[in-house]
């Protein structure tokens, strides 16, 4: 198997949250998988704490999703008016944001490959996005030449009067970004992890969803650690499977004590999530110390390169090709996570925000 070329079966795709399909939110499944010994053990997530132990260090992601997908329309050439969607992935200085632009399709939407540079897009109460330039542009593209057909937009999006903050805008008129393989449309709690505290994320950091309250609480009961950071997250598109590219993170004192600490004490950091493991990978120096820190991250991390910051890692299950399975290469190796990706596809786990999960030892 080809962990990157694998094929994902349709009924592998969780459409709809574990509490459509009768379940609570920690009781999906989780494969633990110990990397050096290539074993694997078949859990439900509510028994976490059967694999982690005392002195253990989690940490996790609070940053909230925003209802970032707005419905837009624009007049065609021909006059005529056509209704597309407008994702909004990250908020740039000097309030310009990366946008997407969509195709309604269900209860998701598809790729709109032919938007340019000039367009501008309607959106609900009388507020409008204008596109201004591909957020990376091909290389040796004539610069002359009309800019077309980028996937995403250095955009501004301007505000009604009436709408003076963008949370009570997206409050009113926007909706969770969801994919094509959505079979509902799910209100944006099923969106949002219980430790959220801070909405920034135009997506679900979704290697979090599964915690509830009663579970955390048990797990610190039973001497494991938890850690917070913030890393908010842009559009991931599954269709596209690009590099991350710059991402707003805050890693707290409170937390680089707590990482440096249990590495220097032989305990185990797990991070929650491939948001939580860049962020760290950002503020953590070559001897493996980690520092607070806040800015925008462009680290792309690659199996050229070594994980300092963390010894496992808790995530969901990547498509093929996707970008995510690079860093868990760089974390467990390629044989590991061929073992791996294996006995889930064997086993019929689900991929997706709304699957199952994963977690590396």
């Amino acid at each position: 198997m080809n962990v990157m070329e694998f094929e994902l079966p349709a009924a592998l795709e969780a459409g709809e949250p574990p509490e459509a399909r009768g379940l609570a939110r920690d009781q999906v499944r989780l494969m633990t998988t110990w990397r050096h010994e290539d074993a694997v053990r078949h859990l439900r997530f509510d028994g976490l704490g059967d694999v982690l132990q005392e002195g253990d260090v989690v940490v996790i992601n609070t940053s909230g999703t925003l209802k970032a997908a707005l419905p837009a329309t624009r007049r065609s050439a021909e006059k005529d008016l056509v209704d597309y969607a407008i994702h909004l992935s990250t908020r740039l200085p000097a309030d310009l944001w990366l946008v997407e632009v969509r195709l309604p399709e269900g209860h998701g939407s598809r790729p709109f490959p032919h938007a340019c540079a000039g367009d501008v897009f309607d959106l609900p109460g009388g507020a409008a996005a204008a596109l201004h330039a591909p957020y990376r542009r091909e290389a040796g593209a004539d610069p002359t030449a009309p800019a077309c057909g980028s996937r995403l937009w250095v955009a501004s999006v301007f505000l009604p009067v009436a709408s003076p903050t963008w949370d009570g805008y997206l409050e009113t008129h926007g909706a969770p970004i969801r994919y094509g393989y959505a079979r509902g449309a799910w209100p944006a709690e099923a969106y949002q992890t219980v430790f959220a505290t801070e909405p920034g994320s135009a997506e679900l950091p979704s290697a979090g969803r599964a915690f509830t309250p009663a579970l955390i609480t048990a797990l610190v009961a039973r001497g494991v650690q938890v850690a917070p950071l913030v890393l908010h997250t842009g559009v991931s598109s599954p269709e596209e499977h690009e590099p991350p590219y710059e991402e707003h993170y805050r890693v707290p004192a409170a937390t680089a004590r707590m990482v440096t600490a249990a590495r220097r004490d032989d305990r185990r950091v797990i991070a929650v999530g491939t948001t939580v493991l860049r962020a760290l990978e950002t503020v953590t120096d070559e001897r493996g110390e980690t520092h607070p820190g806040e800015g925008w991250t462009r680290l792309v991390i690659t199996p050229d390169r070594q994980i300092r910051s963390i010894d496992g890692l808790l995530t969901g299950l990547h498509e093929p090709k996707a970008s995510h399975l690079a860093i868990l290469e760089a974390l467990c190796g390629r044989r590991h996570l061929e073992v791996a990706y294996r006995a889930a596809l064997a086993e019929g786990y689900l991929w997706h925000e709304f699957g199952d999960l994963h977690l590396i030892l």
